[in-house]
């Protein structure tokens, strides 16, 4: 196989309590030489010492880093086997007040920090005709509720781009997989307080003050499902020899796939119930 006898797998987003670091130590169980990534080489200290793990500061909506991080694992191990699109950032609010610049960021991170990632390891995956580049989605935009619209339609762009890619690379023999998780314990709740906790005063929403905030931690319920429990499952079905394309996985998961095939007004009304909108 090359310089690298086991597979390369280049994950974003590891910081440690989240899922990306969940991610990153499945797959060294499953020995494969992780590439685990982070804005901040600090937030992943506790794998420094583990020579499973390679590790790369990498800023996904930098063009620059993400060229320098992927030039410099194919130069160290030859070749990257799969992508693990898992960086992210949730926004909520509504949609007619979140300013602009907070909306392109999370697009900027979301989606074309993913497709950067994506247009980077292609022609190395491609040259070799073999590939894996796994997608983060969102059950959310299955049935998409009020206040997480910024999040949400950067994952239904998650969607639409990988069955695109997943048609246009397998010529190349590379799969596209599209894991599309439900509620999983991470960092995305504190994380989406901190930029909630930098926006500016809503005018028209303001009596719904409480309710927005409260869709930032939604996923974060005492039922939520371990970070590690879902990564197994995740890391099971990628490296399988002919994985899914879809995986959905994590608590409530299944009732919003039910939710997709629900009337739109009967969705209405159980999603404007439940999120006091």
């Amino acid at each position: 196989m090359g310089l690298c006898e086991k597979q390369v797998a280049i994950i974003t987003g590891c910081s440690s309590g989240g899922i990306g670091h969940a991610l990153a130590l499945e797959f060294a169980a499953r020995d494969c030489q992780v590439v685990a990534t982070a804005r901040s080489l600090a937030s992943m200290s506790d794998l420094q010492s583990d020579p499973r793990f390679f590790l790369q500061d990498l800023d996904v909506t930098s063009d620059e880093s993400v060229h320098r991080a992927v030039s410099v694992v194919i130069e160290k191990f030859g070749r990257v086997d799969i992508l693990v699109n898992n960086a992210g950032m949730l926004c909520v609010g509504p949609l007619a007040e979140v300013p602009l610049s907070t909306i392109e960021q999370t697009f900027n991170t979301n989606v074309f920090g993913s497709l950067r990632l994506i247009q980077a390891v292609v022609p190395h995956m491609a040259s070799r005709k073999k590939g894996k580049i796994v997608n983060f989605g969102s059950v959310t935009v299955l049935a998409p509720p009020p206040w997480g619209g910024v999040y949400t339609s950067s994952k239904a762009a998650i969607h639409a781009l990988s069955d695109s890619l997943r048609l246009e690379l397998r010529t190349f023999g590379i799969d596209v997989i599209t894991i599309v998780p439900g509620g999983v314990r991470s960092n995305i709740g504190n994380s989406a307080i901190a930029v909630y906790d930098r926006m500016p005063e809503w005018k028209l929403y303001k009596r719904f003050e409480e309710a927005i905030r409260a869709r930032a931690l939604v996923s974060q319920s005492s039922n939520t499902t371990s970070s590690e429990e879902f990564a197994k499952r995740t890391v099971d079905a990628v490296l399988k020899g002919k994985p899914r394309v879809w995986l959905s996985f994590g608590h409530q998961s299944t009732i919003m796939a039910v939710m997709y095939y629900v009337p739109l007004f009967i969705r209405d009304f159980i999603l404007g119930k439940k999120f006091n909108c």
